[in-house]
């Protein structure tokens, strides 16, 4: 069972503990807050490290704790922390242990409530895309459905930090490419397993969606999240390549394996009420990236570092308590950092000085996920059988979340 009380990682005789100064240090941490000031670095296995410390912000002092990966090192592999299902949440701890990751933090901004939407559930599905195992799970909302701060000019919300086949880590941007394949010509798919759809669009469903109320992906517009429930909606589920049933409103509960729910509304509602049972359908999709990259892992969230400098536009006024990755070492160092929301921390950091902290930490290349109440950061101290919550949770305990990006070592 996860250990879920926030507390650092103790300290054995077996590993370091270093103070900014270089002296030895032996008090462990508790659950505390973190003394001020405080350095220590450990090792959590081969190739995995862990620290803490405080940094300066605008709006007071910050206590940062960072795991840094070595992905050269061929018994470390990071990949994504997920409940099963995309419309699904848990805890970061319970992600970590149920896979056996050494450390992991969370991840994108997802779909956490529905009050513009009464009556409506809300699905606890990212934002951006999954890529987990090398396989896609789910496409990007549109821009103006998104839950977290604004976007920097440029960014979307295709765009993702994954690691490729290559075991090299980047940045970059993920677009759904999908057809359905009808008697009458053939039409584009604009959604994957997401919590909403473009309007006038068409979206596929599958098993890896979960049981949760498809209803969500017809509520809000491209531009304004709150926007009403689209009222013309349809749904046509495949099996074997044919049409074996239809629906005049979104359903729920699990899709089995090997089936797909084609969710329309306005337009693309009108295009599916055109097939009838029996009716042959091939349905394709696949995640494209922009830089043609295969990627093991990806997550969605956005870019607040490239090439060592700032991207243009970051929020430089509001402070808050936030999860980031950063890449160095040519794409060969992961940097997973997350604030700590203890009372005297909480202030935080903006968007423009976390971005600033990953460069100092050593990344050229930085990004942005989930923060707040779902920032957390929890790792496995050798020889125990469970994560610990290193940072504490500004909420007071772990949030569920949709996802996460996990560490895991061994052969």
């Amino acid at each position: 069972m996860s250990t879920t009380t926030p507390r650092a990682v103790r300290l054995r005789t077996a590993l370091t503990v270093l103070l900014a100064c270089g002296a030895l240090a032996g008090t462990a941490l508790t659950g505390a807050a973190p003394a001020a000031g405080a350095q220590r670095a450990e090792r959590l296995a081969p190739g995995v490290e862990y620290r803490d410390y405080d940094l300066d912000g605008a709006h007071g002092t910050a206590h940062a704790h960072l795991v840094t990966v070595d992905l050269s090192d061929t018994h470390v592999r990071v990949d994504l922390l997920h409940p099963g299902a995309v419309a699904a949440r848990a805890t970061v701890s319970q992600l970590a242990d149920e896979r056996g990751a050494v450390a992991g933090v969370n991840g994108d901004f997802f779909n956490i409530d529905e009050a513009q939407h009464p009556g409506v559930e809300a699905t606890g599905s990212a934002v951006g895309p999954e890529i987990a195992g090398g396989r896609a799970l789910k496409a990007a909302v549109p821009r103006g459905q998104r839950f977290g701060p604004a976007l920097p000019s440029g960014a979307t919300t295709g765009d993702v930090i994954g690691v490729g086949a290559d075991g090299t880590a980047r940045l970059d941007r993920l677009s759904l490419a999908g057809s359905v394949t009808t008697p009458g010509g053939t039409l584009k798919l604009r959604g994957l397993n997401q919590y909403a759809l473009p309007v006038g669009s068409i979206g596929a469903y599958t098993s890896d969606w979960g049981g949760a109320s498809r209803v969500r992906a017809t509520c809000g517009t491209d531009t304004s999240r709150g926007a009403p429930c689209a009222t013309d909606t349809y749904e046509v589920t495949v099996r074997g390549g044919r049409v074996v049933a239809t629906s005049g409103r979104p359903g729920a509960g699990a899709i089995p394996a090997g089936t797909t729910v084609l969710l329309g509304r306005e337009a693309g509602a009108r295009e599916l009420r055109k097939l009838l049972k029996g009716q042959a359908v091939r349905v394709e999709h696949r995640l494209t990236a922009a830089s043609g990259t295969a990627y093991a892992f990806a997550v969605g969230g956005f870019p607040v570092l490239r090439h060592g400098v700032r991207v243009p536009g970051l929020d430089d006024s509001a402070s808050a308590v936030r999860t980031a990755v950063g890449i160095g070492g040519g794409g060969h160092r992961l940097l997973l950092l997350v604030l700590d929301g203890a009372s005297g921390y909480r202030s935080g950091l903006t968007v423009a000085e976390l971005a600033a902290a990953l460069r100092d930490a050593g990344a050229t290349e930085g990004f942005d996920l989930d923060g707040g109440g779902s920032s957390t950061l929890v790792a496995r101290e050798p020889g125990e059988g469970a994560v610990s919550v290193l940072n504490h949770p500004s909420g007071g305990a772990e949030r569920a979340v949709a996802n996460g990006i996990g560490v895991f070592s061994g052969s």
